[in-house]
């Protein structure tokens, strides 16, 4: 009789084990991979920001400004920079921090900073950390509707021509324009 019953419990063993085993290959194609899970998100490649940065330092050039042109990534992490002979050692950090802004609040420069001089109360923007910069020449790089970076451009004597030569960096990588066209 002790082994009959032995047998019973061995063979409810076996068909309990086989019943999990197969609900786990059938539930396996319902698993999601972890890498599933994470976000994707465009980067914006070391070519695309050289050439950006070629094209505003050239139409600077053209113009006869002396620039020092940023490019960032998403994060405000700068990818390349270049400072043109001649260019103020100001140029530097101002283009880097004008990337940074317009990548980090996803808006132009100048709009950012006309914004702020119409509503007081954002005042507070330009304390977010030391590395924004609340004045014209930085531009958002937005590809295939997503902002990949930003572009900031320092030297020209004025924001609206620094915005200018930003632009021309957008252009060339086929990136959104984000100044009006000249009228």
């Amino acid at each position: 009789m002790a082994c009959v019953h032995m047998h019973h419990r061995r063979s409810v063993t076996m068909a309990y084990r086989l019943m999990i085993a197969t609900a786990f290959v059938m539930l396996m194609p319902y698993t999601v991979p972890a890498s599933d899970e994470l976000p994707k998100e465009a980067v914006l490649p070391m070519g695309l920001a050289g050439k950006a940065i070629q094209a505003s330092l050239d139409a600077c050039n053209k113009d006869g400004y002396r620039v020092s042109v940023s490019v960032v990534d998403r994060a405000g992490v700068l990818r390349a920079m270049a400072r043109a002979d001649g260019a103020g050692p100001h140029t530097v950090d101002s283009s880097r921090k004008k990337a940074y802004t317009a990548a980090s609040l996803r808006r132009p420069t100048t709009e950012l900073a006309e914004l702020i001089n119409r509503v007081p109360t954002l005042q507070a923007l330009r304390e977010v950390n030391d590395q924004v910069l609340m004045l014209g020449g930085g531009l958002p790089i937005e590809i295939g509707g997503e902002i990949v970076g930003g572009i900031g451009v320092g030297g020209a004597p004025g924001a609206h021509l620094d915005d200018a030569c930003a632009q021309v960096g957008l252009e060339a990588i086929g990136a959104a324009p984000k100044v009006p066209a000249p009228k």
